[in-house]
């Protein structure tokens, strides 16, 4: 696939981005939508003392849910990843490498034994996939919002609800829900400096309520920028983001329209390889932008030095996407007791992965021989010892989500359905790095003229369609039964352009390979799902629910666990008439209670404690050729159904409140997810039965302190997470670790300076402490090896918001 250059790319974003917005000025002859920036119809209500809790606790909902709006995701850190602001919720496991969230290859989301692949992720309804960092089916939710422009987000831990448009939540569920346009005119900013160069400005302009064409108008534009140095090494992270909304209110129905547009570029550290052999560095560095100490680093064959086989370093590794979505909303209120929703979307994704390394590193001689028998490596890609390797990507997804919600007597009835198709290609492409020209650069793409080979090229499409029905049924004013189903069905259809030769990917055993094609559909036409809730007393509720999820194949070769990704047509063929998808059965019950009290400084306290089981069948394992290099050879692999995952878990969170001016959050989780079975990797039996699942820590533990005193507020945020096993066989394991973050802030009076309001100065603080260590586990070994990123070191922020 010949890519454009980095300009025309930009050229082509500007125009869409614009195409756009005038689209969502264009529909203000409509009507808008009904907000959902309350952060789900669970919403518990807060009365006169919302202000300054952490955690809202969902009301009436037969499962576990809980919010965070976006002022109290702001007080983490201005501009912070939605999913790493949930991070202080009861169950979440969450990390990566820097202090936003935002790098996307060092995240690892873990809720109740699920990772970010098992979970459903929505931005006002809309999906955004399965947050593959091998991109295929969305994109996460920084890129599909501006941070600031956050409304709340709501996590449903134990399952997500029936109409959540995913085919891959296992587990639970996330929903991000923008902002909705100020009734007065104004504009906002936000401007952060901070340690390692960081730099992030926020602009929005809101129009106000304007009344025209039937009804009451009003919208914002936004846009930020956002650069920091990566801490463990000199190449800067970061790019831009615009998001355009527009609501139209009118007497019967309200529209909304939604553009958003990011394009970012991160530099990526790699992981440290343990017990590979070799060094094993703190953390492992590039060599950008020292071009000249990345000649020096390689010998006359392109290879790094042999005391380093494993934790070699790069030249560099990035990641670069360019993302357009947008969606129209139209909600029609026929009567207070019908209303009929209908939304359609649109997204577009185009980006590369690159890797600048060495020619004579991580098995590449015996790749590159195949395709240049007998040549010098070196001279084949331009004399320098290294080769520039990229993972080139294209999405193009369009769908639509209708919903009746109808009031009958004592029964709420809810039914939808989501329709999506999808068109994503994955190219793998090796590029030359001449020795005589310009170096390459992590923020450009590659230049299609020094193309050296094509490895892999393939073009999947499918069509996801799923269906809900839902009846609640007020049994009496205080007993609720919720009872529904959805199914859901995939229609997927791989074609490889380009095949790899023979022998340049072989399988396990030494077999050549060659990746599959064809048809690969699956039914799931009754996931059935059940709950009650209780109202004890006005303040206190019983809760319990039952529900079936499946998470469909993944339908691209990027896919680690897709059957497209495997090493021949006959497996690929076996896979589709003996091999079921992942499905699971989820249990929750639990109690939540919210009381103002008379105790001394004690004034009010809300709460929710919850129990779960988790049973995890046909879990799905890639076996590789190249596990400890496959993210750079690409190898072909086995994918089979190796057994189940029990899992037993009880999460209790509460919010103590003493006056208006001290709050104290606390969330301690358990979790225990151990493999039910055994499994076979060729001949070998691998021991797993009884194993814990690696990476899932047993104990988390939340604190958040809020003290607030008049235009003062500080927040003290501590995060542990237990002892965790690095590998299948439970033979490595890492420490727990405990992080703590600070937030002052000052908001200054309203008549400082003319015009501005909620002027406000923060201070943010991430490891407080400065601890060292081990951070997350990145990838994980059947025995003895594993890989990990290294403990961000200790930052400072300090922002200056307001508006006018």
């Amino acid at each position: 696939m010949s890519l454009p250059f980095i300009a025309a790319r930009h050229r082509r974003g500007a125009l869409l981005l614009a195409v756009s917005i005038a689209a969502l000025g264009q529909a203000s002859a409509a009507a808008a939508q009904k907000a959902p920036d309350a952060a789900a119809p669970a919403a518990a209500a807060q009365g006169d003392d919302q202000d300054g809790v952490v955690v809202v606790t969902a009301a009436r909902t037969t499962r576990s849910a809980v919010t965070i709006d976006g002022a109290e995701m702001q007080k983490v850190l201005p501009g912070v990843n939605p999913v790493k602001a949930i991070q202080t919720l009861p169950g979440v496991q969450f990390e990566t490498a820097d202090p936003w969230g935002n790098n996307e290859q060092n995240i690892s989301l873990i809720v109740h034994g699920f990772n970010q692949n098992q979970l459903g992720f929505t931005l006002d309804g809309v999906p955004l996939g399965d947050q593959s960092y091998g991109n295929y089916n969305g994109l996460s939710p920084q890129r599909a919002v501006i941070s600031e422009d956050v409304g709340s987000v709501r996590l449903t831990s134990g399952a997500a609800d029936l109409a959540t448009a995913s085919a891959s939540n296992l587990g639970g569920g996330l929903e991000t829900y923008t902002s909705q346009p100020t009734a007065r005119a104004g504009l906002r900013f936000a401007q952060t400096l901070g340690s390692y160069d960081a730099q992030r400005t926020y602009l929005r302009v809101d129009s106000g309520n304007a009344e025209a064409f039937g009804g009451t108008n009003s919208g914002y534009l936004s846009i930020v920028r956002q650069k920091a140095r990566a801490w463990e090494f000199p190449a800067r992270q970061g790019g831009w983001q615009a998001n355009a909304k527009f609501v139209h209110k009118g007497e019967h129905g309200t529209l909304t329209g939604y553009a958003a547009f990011s394009d970012k570029a991160e530099p990526n550290q790699d992981s440290v390889a343990h017990n590979a052999g070799g060094l094993e560095p703190y953390y492992r560095s590039l060599l950008y932008p020292d071009w000249q100490a990345a000649l020096r680093y390689v010998d006359a064959n392109g290879k790094p030095p042999a005391n380093n086989p494993n934790n070699y370093a790069n030249y560099y590794g990035d990641a670069q996407r360019t993302d357009y979505l947008f969606y129209v909303k139209y909600d029609y209120r026929f009567s207070d007791a019908v209303t009929f929703s209908n939304q359609v979307y649109g997204h577009h994704d185009e980006g590369q992965g690159q890797i600048v390394g060495p020619v004579s590193a991580a098995g590449l001689p015996a790749l590159f021989s195949v395709y240049f028998p007998g040549q010098n490596l070196k001279s084949v890609f331009g004399n320098s010892g290294y080769a520039l390797r990229t993972t080139e990507y294209g999405i193009d997804r369009k769908g639509v989500l209708s919903s009746l919600a109808i009031t009958a007597g004592d029964h709420e009835i809810g039914l939808g359905g989501w329709y999506e198709h999808n068109r994503n290609t994955i190219f793998r492409n090796w590029y030359a790095v001449p020795v005589d020209a310009p170096p390459p650069s992590p923020y450009e793409w590659a230049d299609p003229a020094l193309l050296k080979l094509t490895q892999y090229a393939s073009v999947t499409s499918y069509d996801v369609v799923q269906l809900h029905l839902q009846d609640r049924w007020h049994v009496t004013p205080t007993l609720t039964i919720e009872g529904g189903f959805k199914s859901s069905l995939q229609f997927a259809n791989g074609r490889v352009l380009v095949q790899p030769l023979p022998n340049a990917m072989p399988l396990p055993g030494g077999t050549s390979t060659r990746y599959p094609e064809g048809r690969l559909n699956t039914r799931k036409w009754f996931l059935p799902a059940i709950g009650a809730v209780w109202d004890v007393t006005p303040d206190d509720q019983l809760f319990g629910h039952i529900q079936q999820n499946v998470r469909q194949f993944q339908a691209s070769i990027a896919g680690g666990l897709s059957p497209y990704n495997v090493g021949s047509q006959d497996l690929f063929d076996a896979i589709r008439k003996n091999t079921q998808p992942e499905s699971s059965w989820t249990y929750e019950a639990g109690v939540r209670a919210r009381h103002h009290v008379d105790a001394g400084p004690l004034t009010a306290i809300e709460g929710q404690i919850s129990a779960y089981h988790v049973d995890f069948s046909n879990r799905l394992l890639q076996i590789s050729s190249t596990q400890v290099i496959g993210s750079v050879l690409g190898g072909a692999s086995i994918l089979q159904n190796v057994g189940a995952v029990r899992t037993n878990g009880i999460d209790a969170a509460a919010t103590l409140r003493f006056g208006p001016s001290v709050s104290l959050y606390n969330a301690l989780s358990y979790n225990r997810s151990r493999y039910a079975d055994d499994y076979k990797s060729g001949s070998s039996v691998i021991a797993t039965a009884g194993k814990d699942v690696p990476n899932v820590a047993r104990w988390l533990n939340k604190t958040v302190l809020t003290l607030n005193s008049g235009p003062f507020e500080t927040q003290v945020i501590g995060d542990y997470v237990g002892p965790r096993f690095a590998t299948y066989t439970n033979d490595q394991s890492v420490p727990g670790r405990f992080l703590l973050n600070l937030q002052a802030a000052y908001t200054l009076p309203q008549d400082v300076v003319a015009g501005l309001h909620n002027l406000r100065f923060a201070v943010n603080i991430t490891n407080l402490t400065a601890r060292r260590g081990i951070y997350e586990l990145a990838g994980v070994g059947v025995v003895k090896t594993y890989n990990t990123y290294a403990q961000p070191p200790r930052m400072a922020f300090f922002t200056l918001s307001g508006g006018f």
